[in-house]
C-alpha cells in the first residue's frame, strides 16, 4: 500500500498494533457501499472510464457476497477493511481496481464508513425504543386502574396507578428516541471527497456521492470532515442516557420481583435458577441490563479521552474509536431487546400492589388537601394537623382510616365524617386528574396519545 516510501516492512509488533481488521471488518457492507458510490461518481465525472467504473461496482458486489457468505479471508497484513476489500477487488478485476482510490483517502473513507455504520445503529436503536414503548403502553392500558404505591426516597409517598408508572418510562424512552433522532439528523453529512484533509484537485462531485449514500449534504470543511467523531460521541452519549433509564427500570424490576415486595412476576423466559438453591428464581436479565450501563458509560469516557488532545486533522488515535462504539451498540441493543421481552411478559401482582399502596400513611396528603378544600385551612396549618394525626396513628399502630372521628377532631374540631371518603387509595388516585396525573382516565388519555404517535 505504501511500500514505495519504505525500504523495509513493519515489525511484527508494529503490524499488530497498527492493524484494525479484526474489528473494522464489521463495516464491510458500509465500506463497499461507499466505494460503489465513489466509483459511480468517478465514472460520471469522466475521471475513470465507464467500463472501469462498471467493473469496479460489479466486482465490489462479488466481494460483498463472499464476505456475507463467510468465504472471504481477512488479512492482518492489509491492516483494515478498506485495503482487504481493495486487494480482493484487484484479484477479481485486475488493473481497474487500482483506480478506485482516485480522488479519496483512507481518512475520508473511514469517516464515511463509520458514519454509515453509526447511522444504522441510530436507526436500530430507534426501532428498539419503539418496540419497548409499545409493550409499556400495553402494560399501562391494562393496568390503568391498578393501584400501587408511589415512592420518594424508596419510602411510600402517595398511591399511584400501575399504568401511570409504566407511562413514566414511556416518557423517558421517548426522550431517548428524540435525542437519537436529533443526533442522527445532525450527523447526516458526507465526509467522502474530503480526502486526507484538504479536499481533491480532481473534478469530483461530492453532492452526487452524498445523495447516493443517503446523506443530506456533503460536509462543508475537509479538515473537520476527516477529524470529526462527534457523531460517535453523540451515539455513545445517547446510548449512555438510554442505558441509564434501562438500568433504573431494571433496578425496580429486581426489587419488585423479590419476595419482600412481590409486586411483579417475571416470566421464566427472562429468569434463571440457582445451582444449589432449588427455590430460587433470579431476575438475571434485569441485573445484566443494569450492568450494561457501566460498559456503555466506559465507552463514552474512553472516546472522549481519546479525542480530547488531538490536533486537526486525522491522527491514528482515531482507530481506537470503533471498538468503543461497536461494543456500546451491541450492549444497548441487547439491553433494549431484553427489557422489551421482560416488560411484555411480566405480570403485576394486583393484591400485593394494592396492599402496599395503603401502607405508610400514603393518603396523608389527601387528608391535608381535604382540610384545605373543605375547611379552608392554610396548607401549612393543614400539613401540621395531618402530621399530628399521622403521629397518633403511628403510636396506635393503625392507619389513618382506622382513627375514630373523635380522634380526627382532636387535630381540628371541624373535621367531619366525609373526611373518610378521601382516605381510600382508589379515591386518592382518582382525584389526581390534572394533566399528567395518575388518575386512570388521565393514564388512558396518555396511552391513546402515545399509541397515535407511535403509529
Amino acid at each position: 500500500m505504501w511500500g514505495g516510501r519504505f525500504a523495509a516492512g513493519p515489525d511484527a509488533i508494529m503490524e499488530a498494533i497498527n492493524a484494525s481488521i479484526d474489528f473494522d471488518k464489521r463495516m464491510a457492507r458500509q465500506d463497499i457501499e461507499g466505494s460503489r458510490a465513489h466509483a459511480a461518481m468517478l465514472a460520471a465525472r469522466g475521471i475513470i472510464s465507464d467500463s472501469d467504473g462498471e467493473a469496479i461496482r460489479e466486482g465490489l458486489l462479488t466481494v460483498l457476497s463472499e464476505i456475507e457468505a463467510g468465504e472471504f479471508t481477512f488479512s492482518k497484513e492489509l491492516e483494515d477493511i478498506h485495503m482487504n476489500v481493495e486487494a480482493r477487488l484487484k484479484d477479481l478485476i485486475g488493473e481497474p481496481a487500482g483506480r478506485l482510490h482516485t480522488g479519496r483517502s483512507r481518512n475520508d473513507q473511514v469517516a464515511t464508513d463509520f458514519k454509515l455504520w453509526t447511522r444504522d445503529q441510530f436507526d436500530a436503536a430507534i426501532d428498539g425504543l419503539d418496540a419497548l414503548m409499545k409493550v409499556l403502553l400495553v402494560q399501562a392500558e391494562d393496568g390503568a386502574d391498578i393501584v400501587m404505591p408511589g415512592f420518594t426516597h424508596l419510602q411510600v409517598a402517595q398511591p399511584v396507578t400501575w399504568g401511570h408508572h409504566m407511562m413514566a418510562y414511556v416518557e423517558m424512552f421517548a426522550r431517548d428516541k428524540s435525542r437519537m433522532q436529533d443526533a442522527r439528523a445532525r450527523m447526516n453529512e458526507s465526509p467522502l471527497g474530503a480526502a486526507a484533509l484538504a479536499g481533491r484537485a480532481y473534478p469530483i462531485d461530492r453532492d452526487m456521492t452524498a445523495k447516493a449514500l443517503g446523506f443530506d449534504r456533503p460536509s462543508a470543511n475537509s479538515l473537520d470532515a476527516v477529524s470529526d467523531r462527534d457523531f460517535a460521541l453523540e451515539f455513545l452519549s445517547c446510548a449512555s442516557i438510554c442505558a441509564t433509564h434501562l438500568s433504573r427500570f431494571a433496578e425496580e424490576l429486581v426489587i419488585w420481583s423479590s419476595a419482600q415486595f412481590r409486586f411483579v412476576v417475571l416470566s421464566d423466559r427472562f429468569s434463571t435458577g440457582s445451582s444449589i438453591m432449588p427455590q430460587k428464581k433470579n431476575p438475571d436479565a434485569a441485573e445484566l441490563i443494569r450492568a450494561k450501563v457501566g460498559r456503555i458509560n466506559g465507552s463514552l469516557v474512553a472516546l472522549l479521552t481519546i479525542m480530547k488532545g488531538l490536533p486537526l486533522a486525522y491522527s491514528k488515535d482515531m482507530q481506537e474509536d470503533k471498538e468503543q462504539v461497536f461494543d456500546a451498540a451491541d450492549s444497548l441493543m441487547l439491553a433494549l431487546a431484553a427489557m422489551t421481552g421482560m416488560v411484555g411478559d411480566m405480570k403485576p401482582n394486583v393484591e400485593s400492589l394494592r396492599e402496599s399502596a395503603a401502607m405508610g400513611f400514603s393518603t396523608a396528603t389527601d387528608l391535608a388537601d381535604w382540610l384545605v378544600r373543605e375547611l379552608g385551612l392554610p396548607f401549612r396549618d393543614a400539613h401540621h394537623a395531618t402530621g399530628a394525626l399521622v403521629k397518633m396513628a403511628e403510636d396506635k399502630g393503625c392507619d389513618l382510616p382506622e382513627l375514630s372521628l373523635k380522634e380526627m377532631q382532636s387535630a381540628h374540631p371541624e373535621i367531619n365524617q366525609s373526611v373518610y371518603s378521601v382516605l381510600g387509595v382508589d379515591n386518592s388516585v382518582a382525584s389526581r386528574a390534572s394533566y399528567g396525573g395518575t388518575a386512570p382516565d388521565q393514564v388512558r388519555e396518555q396511552v391513546s396519545r402515545w399509541n397515535g404517535k407511535l403509529k
